[in-house]
Parts: C-alpha cells; structure tokens; sequence
C-alpha cells in the first residue's frame, strides 16, 4: 500500500498465474483509514473473487491533497487476513504515549520506552524493564577517571553526557533521554548554558516528563535492596550538608596516597589528613578496646603483601587478622552508618583461601586485572561491600594464567602500578557518602 504523489491512496494488485487462487474461499475484510490522535478518515472494503484471476478488488476512496500522508490502517473483521504486527515500543513514542493516550508514565520503562515494565525507576518517575534494571544495578555507581559517573542517571546508557556542574555533584545524563523526557532540542540548549545544573539537584522537582521522586534516596537504597542479588546492604546516600570527611583504618597496606588524590583526604601533612586515617601494619596485639579508641572509622581496607614483597606471615593469616578486626569495628547493630570494608587479595591466597575467604566475608570476589594490550600485567582479587566493585570485574584471566602471573611477579620486581593503585577507583562512589576535598578530578569535589 502506498500514497502516490498526490495524494491517492491505492493498492497494488495480486498477479496469479496458477489456478489455486480459483480453488479458495471469498474473503473480505474491512479497514479505516486513521491519522494519529484523529477518528478514522475514510472506511473502505477489501475483498477476493473466485471468478477473478487478479485476486484481489479494493474500494477506495481518494484523499484530499492536503491531508496529512502519516496514517495507521486498521484491518476489522478478517478471518482470513492477521493484523499486523504492533510496533516495538521505543523513546520516540514516550511522549506522545502519555499526553495523547493518556498512559501512566509509571507503566513505561522511561530508560527504552518498553510497556513490560518489571520495577519502577529509583530516582524519576516512571517504569522500568527487566533488562534496564539490570543495567541500571551495574552501571549507577561506576565513575570515570574525571570523577563523574561513567552512565547517564536515568538510562545508564548514552553515548554523549551532559555533566551536572554543581560542584557537590558528579551525575550525567545522555542527550537522548534529556531531549526525550524534558523536550525536543533541551540537550542543545543545556550545552549553550554557562553552568548548568541537573535534575536531581534543582530545587523544582519537575522538568517536563521529567520528574523527581521524593525522598529519591530512600527509592534508591529500597530499589537496591530488592532487585540486587547481592546479599550484602546497600546504604542510603548521603545529602551533601550531611557529608563528613571518612575515617580510614588501613591494614597492612597503606592507602593514604590514593584516597588523597581521590580527594578523600587533604593533601600535605594537615593535622585533618593524619587525624582521619589510622595505619597498622601488624595488629598482633590488637585489641577490641584498641579498635574502638582509635574509631569510629567508616572504612576499613586490608591486603595481603603485593608479589615480590617480603612475607612475614603465611598468607591467610592477613586474611583472618582482617577478618578480626573488621568484627571491632564494626557499628553498633541498629546502626544507621555507612560501613564500607574492602579486602584484597594480591594472587598470594590458595584457591582453599579464597573459599575461606568467601564465607568468612559473605561476598564473593572479583577480579580485576591491569591488561596492557592483551597481556594481563597484573591482577587482584577483591572483596567488598563497596557498591559498584561488582561491575568493575574484569572479564578473568584463567586460573592457569593467573597462577603464572604471579609465579612471574615472585621472580621480577614489583609492577609499576601497585595493587591499591588497582583498586583506587573502586573508592569513588563513597562520594555518595563521605565529604570530599578539591582535587584535580574535579573542581571543588
């Protein structure tokens, strides 16, 4: 079917040079022919004769030049003829689905368009699929190297992001859902604005379809909760006037370098950089009494040695002195602090080790591995309730590479790029929790 220059619609007939068409059944099939948001403009007949060796007669009315040539034709009444197939929902079709057809933008997965909505969106209104889900649970607390988040904040997805530059804030969000959802054309006026700032940050809730959900921190922490299949708590963000500089007990490994330069820290030797970090790097003797005078502390890391580096003790034994002094400290039950502890193994644990490992910190682990073209330079194993850390995994070198990588570290010197080093940006999404001073990632973050 087709629209001819000016504007007549007309249907292209049938040619059958067989007689099968002699042998079959009359059949007719009514249709209207509709514009979107209009009643139907014209009705007309579809039919087939027996007698006919064309197969097929069409009624049809012309249309006026200047009627609008996009329409939806209907088929009513076939037996013998399916209607086509509906269209696979898509962004494109968001818009008009909830002002024209008036559809609850909370049956709509606001990150593809799709109306199998499994959840509802954590931070806006509106829906969201199964597979958006999943996205969403691997992608929203994964920050680049410049310490903003890797993925839009609506779709985790996009190709081109526009940057919130609230200096407390480090979200993104794709050109397509902002022209999508607030308006044709609103991410090119977004680029030409001097210091924008995003949709979870202004002090109105809503920007066209667009629109925040109250206490969207509960949502999200709610939202993890339920559709993660980590076992391990998520914990509720926290509001930037609330933010206070985190406290660090690092085991074995000093990691003051990096959470300085991730801004965690003040840089230099300020009294404040020292007072917030507390490093042991033999905890013998240490005790619950010790552990609690030193605290409260809000994170606490631990590491066995790095390959190439003198062992005091056999390997597990890091692993459970960890483990130890992780129970100190630990809050109180019924605590409402963020707690965040990271473990990492530098390829020294047995495959024994690590399954001890496993139970002990109810999480398992992920590899992730410093890959220099397709040789795997150096790697680690990591446990961790840090959200995110997950998604950082690597796609893993085989355990017979692994092994040999670190019989190799055993008999060269130490890789350039240590083991904290490997895990640094692992720390970044505590920016959703813990003040964070000026550093070249970002200005004034």
């Amino acid at each position: 079917m087709a629209l001819s220059p000016r504007g007549t619609l007309s249907v292209e007939t049938l040619d059958r040079s067989d007689s099968d068409l002699l042998d079959q059944e009359p059949w007719q099939a009514t249709c209207e022919i509709r514009l979107p948001g209009r009643g139907p403009l014209a009705t007309f007949s579809l039919c087939t004769c027996p007698f006919s060796r064309r197969g097929l007669h069409v009624v049809v009315p012309v249309l006026e030049p200047d009627t609008e040539h996009s329409m939806d034709v209907i088929l009513v009444g076939s037996s013998e003829l399916s209607a086509p197939a509906s269209p696979r929902p898509c962004r494109d079709l968001l818009a008009y689905e909830v002002k024209v057809n008036q559809r609850d933008i909370e049956d709509m997965c606001i990150c593809c368009g799709s109306f199998q909505v499994h959840t509802q969106h954590p931070l806006f209104e509106g829906g969201m699929c199964a597979p958006c889900k999943d996205k969403f649970l691997d992608c929203l607390f994964l920050y680049d190297d410049d310490g903003y988040q890797s993925y839009c904040s609506i779709c985790c997805a996009g190709e081109t992001l526009l940057i919130c530059e609230n200096p407390d804030c480090t979200r993104c969000y794709c050109f397509e859902c902002v022209d999508t959802l607030v308006g044709p054309g609103t991410s090119g006026k977004v680029q030409a604005m001097s210091n924008w700032v995003c949709f979870l940050c202004l002090p109105f809730p809503r920007s066209g379809l667009l629109h925040r959900r109250r206490k969207w921190r509960g949502w999200l922490k709610a939202f993890c909760d339920r559709e993660s299949e980590n076992p391990l708590e998520t914990y509720k963000t926290v509001p930037v006037w609330k933010r206070e500089p985190v406290r660090v007990l690092s085991l074995f490994g000093n990691i003051r370098r990096e959470l300085v330069s991730l801004g965690f820290l003040e840089s230099g030797s300020a009294p404040g950089g020292l007072k917030h970090l507390k490093h042991l790097d033999d905890v013998t003797d240490v005790v619950r009494r010790d552990v609690e005078g030193w605290g409260p502390f809000d994170l606490v890391y631990g590491s066995t040695p790095a390959l190439g580096h003198a062992c005091d003790h056999p390997p597990a034994w890091y692993l459970f002195q960890f483990h130890r002094v992780l129970q100190y400290a630990r809050p109180r039950p019924g605590s409402q602090q963020p707690f965040f502890w990271m473990f990492v193994d530098n390829l020294v644990l047995s495959q024994d080790d690590q399954t001890v490992a496993t139970r002990f910190l109810e999480a398992d682990p992920v590899t992730i591995q410093d890959v220099c073209g397709r040789a795997v330079q150096n790697a680690v194993h990591v446990w961790s309730n840090i959200p995110a850390v997950r998604s950082r995994h690597s796609a893993p070198a085989s355990r017979e590479e692994l092994t040999l990588l670190a019989q190799d570290r055993q008999r060269t010197k130490p890789p350039a790029q240590g083991p904290a080093k490997l895990v640094k940006n692992c720390f970044l999404p505590l920016r959703e929790y813990f003040k964070y001073f000026s550093t070249g990632l970002t200005s004034s973050l």
